[in-house]
């Protein structure tokens, strides 16, 4: 008959889980959660615009490993659109986290066009692309930079518009 061994704590495995911590610890400081972040950063989930995002964040904001991160489809809509209240719910609930958890000093929005979430709370209404499109984002990044600052006036807050190319503009 077969027996089964359970592993107990002996000198060869007492000396893996010591090399194992000792390794963590070695780990750099960067990998592990410092306990305070620049900003929260709040994207659209379109999987077009992910690494453009990160790109962005990273390289031209300077943001890299400062900086946490919530997606949500229509990004600055999905915070201040009645059309989507439980997105909205979740993010204000992330950005109290954030600012409990690591001290974040500012929100930076990324919001792009061509985007779905758009389309679907305004219908008809959606300005589609050029100059409408670039006013339509304006204008609900300024109700929701309003209902920022009136819960939480301690913040900074910067809007940035995106294309499907990666290039960003700050709008607000």
């Amino acid at each position: 008959m077969c027996q089964l061994e359970m592993p107990g704590l002996n000198r060869r495995n007492f000396g893996l889980l010591a090399v194992s911590a000792l390794s963590f610890s070695m780990f750099p400081l960067v990998a592990r959660a410092s306990g305070t972040a620049e900003a929260l950063a709040l994207t659209c989930i379109d999987y077009r615009l992910v690494d453009a995002t990160v790109k962005f964040y990273d390289e031209t904001l300077h943001l890299e490993h400062e900086y946490d991160h919530v997606g949500l489809a229509g990004a600055s809509l999905a915070a201040v659109s009645p059309k989507f209240p439980l997105a909205g719910a979740a993010f204000w609930n992330q950005l109290q986290i954030a600012k409990d958890l690591h001290h974040i000093k500012k929100v930076v929005v990324v919001d792009h066009r061509d985007c779905g979430a758009y389309k679907v709370a305004f219908g008809k209404d959606y300005a589609g692309e050029g100059k409408a499109e670039t006013e339509q984002h304006k204008r609900v990044m300024m109700q929701m930079k309003a209902e920022l600052a009136k819960k939480h006036p301690d913040l900074g807050s910067e809007y940035y518009l995106m294309a499907l190319d990666g290039k960003a503009e700050r709008i607000i």
